[in-house]
Order: structure tokens, then sequence, then C-alpha cells
């Protein structure tokens, strides 16, 4: 058994889609950022960063934090979504990456400046858009060769489609992505992705461009 600990996040999104897809067993525990829990001390031994989402494996006895590093344990200990082929395994990893590194924290931003705080900083909201643009253009790129991210669905297509789930948040027009859209509806409609977006808290539903 796996206790997560979660929000409604894009961070959060995509350990409790991985869970479901992979078909192991865990307990939710919500952890309300907007009443900053994550800070709590109890938190803090399972999660050092302050950051959703954590795990703790009961099977193992180990806890981990950081979603990126979730995702790969998740993997490897269920033997899914993870090829390990030597090219396909670093090809996951490569995206992956990419997703931590790029559409996570420039996303992110977004957020907070566009959708959050508009009109507060006009320069920050102009170069965060701009590099969204681009993101998203790299994305719809590598969709246009390849059905998912990494090749075959996995564990890298499970860490971006969270953060593209909030297009409207970044005012994202995706008809200018029209392979990004083919991919985020053929996993949207996933019993395991519909399932893992509605945790820890029921949405409204899972938006579709």
């Amino acid at each position: 058994m796996i206790d997560l600990y979660t929000w409604s996040t894009p961070n959060g999104r995509k350990v409790s889609i991985a869970l479901e897809e992979m078909g192991l067993e865990y307990t939710t525990h919500a952890v309300d950022i907007r009443n900053d829990e994550q800070l709590k001390p109890d938190f803090l031994k399972i999660g050092p960063n302050n950051k959703i989402p954590a795990i703790v494996d009961h099977d193992t006895g180990l806890s981990l934090m950081e979603s990126g590093a979730i995702l790969m344990y998740l993997a490897e200990k269920s033997g899914k979504f993870w090829p390990q082929d030597f090219e396909t395994k670093w090809r996951v990893i490569e995206w992956l990456m990419w997703q931590m590194g790029g559409p996570g924290p420039f996303l992110g931003r977004i957020h907070f400046y566009v959708k959050n705080n508009p009109g507060k900083a006009p320069y920050a909201e102009e170069q965060f858009m701009k590099e969204g643009h681009r993101l998203y253009g790299v994305l719809d790129r590598r969709l246009a060769e390849v059905d998912y991210v990494a090749g075959d669905y996995s564990i890298a297509d499970m860490a971006l489609w969270p953060w593209i789930s909030r297009y409207e948040w970044q005012t994202i027009d995706m008809n200018e992505y029209p392979n990004v859209v083919r991919w985020y509806k053929a996993i949207a409609e996933r019993p395991a992705v519909q399932k893992g977006y509605h945790v820890p808290v029921e949405q409204p539903g899972i938006p579709i461009p």
C-alpha cells in the first residue's frame, strides 16, 4: 500500500494518474496548499521541500518527494510505462526532464502572472507567454512525428498532460497546436486519467478543447 500526499495541481495529478494507470493500491491524503498544510511539521518529515506530491511506500518503507522521481519509482516498481530497452528508456527520461525543466516551471509562472496577477508585471507576462507558446510549439512538432512523446504512452506523457490540461489558465489557444490537441484528447479519454484527475478533490470536469 502506498500513501499519496497530494493536492489538485498538475504535479499532484501526475502521480494520482500514474497510480491509477499502474493499478497500484494507494490511500490519498489531501494536503490543502491553499491553507499552507504543506508547511506543517508532519508533512515536512515526508516532503522535506514542503511541496506536494509525496509518497510513502509501506512495501519498502521508502518515502519520496518530487513528482518526476516518484513517477520513475512507480514505473520501476510496477514494471509499466517505462520500457527498459536502452533507447526508449532514455527517450522517456529525456521528455520527462523536459517537462520538469520547461512546461512545469514556465507554464506555472504563466498561472502566477497572467491568470492570478494580471497587469502587475507586464514584462514578466509577455516573456512567460512567449516561452509558453515556444514550449507548446516544441511539443506540437514532436507529436507530429510520434503518437506519444517517447513513442508509446509512458510516464513522460503522464508528467506533461496535467500541465497541458490547464491550457485555459495559460490563455493558450489549443487550435494553434493540432498535434497537441490530438494527443491531449487521446489521453483524456483514458479511464485511469479520468479517475486520477479528480484526486484528491472532485473537479467539474476535464477541460476539452
